[in-house]
């Protein structure tokens, strides 16, 4: 019987991750689980970013280098933000009507959109990315909307 010694060797190897390392993994399983993959590499469509969600595809493009950066977590975070606001849209990009703002640093990011929902949808991500409770409620809220 396999599935005893593979749930073993997968607990024994995330006990060897650090927390932020863990918190990725979980994260990107659940995208996945959702549909929405992970694609660690550079969108050749797109050119150069940290993170993106296409939303015709669902794939969530991440930049390889969001780890030299030590910001894999908050970028993953980001995007499963925006794949729970396609998720409650059913397939449209959403807001979620969130009651959380971000914190002050992070509104250069998103002010400089023109387009007011676009800039709304950014400004919802970015108040989740900076909570400190952010993957919790990343996955509270992927829970809630992409049953």
């Amino acid at each position: 019987m396999m599935f005893p010694i593979f749930l073993v060797n997968s607990v024994f190897l995330l006990s060897q991750l650090s927390t932020d390392q863990q918190q990725f993994e979980i994260l990107k399983n659940q995208l996945e689980q959702y549909n929405f993959p992970v694609i660690i590499k550079l969108d050749p469509r797109r050119g150069s970013f940290y993170g993106q969600l296409n939303v015709k595809t669902r794939e969530i493009w991440l930049n390889p280098i969001v780890f030299d950066l030590q910001i894999a977590n908050p970028t993953l975070i980001h995007e499963a933000v925006h794949a729970a606001q396609v998720c409650k849209g059913k397939g449209k990009i959403t807001l979620l009507d969130l009651d959380i703002a971000p914190i002050t640093y992070a509104q250069p990011f998103f002010m400089n959109y023109t387009d007011i929902h676009r800039k709304d949808l950014e400004r919802e991500a970015y108040a989740v990315q900076t909570q400190p409770n952010r993957f919790e409620l990343v996955l509270s809220l992927l829970k809630k909307y992409c049953k």
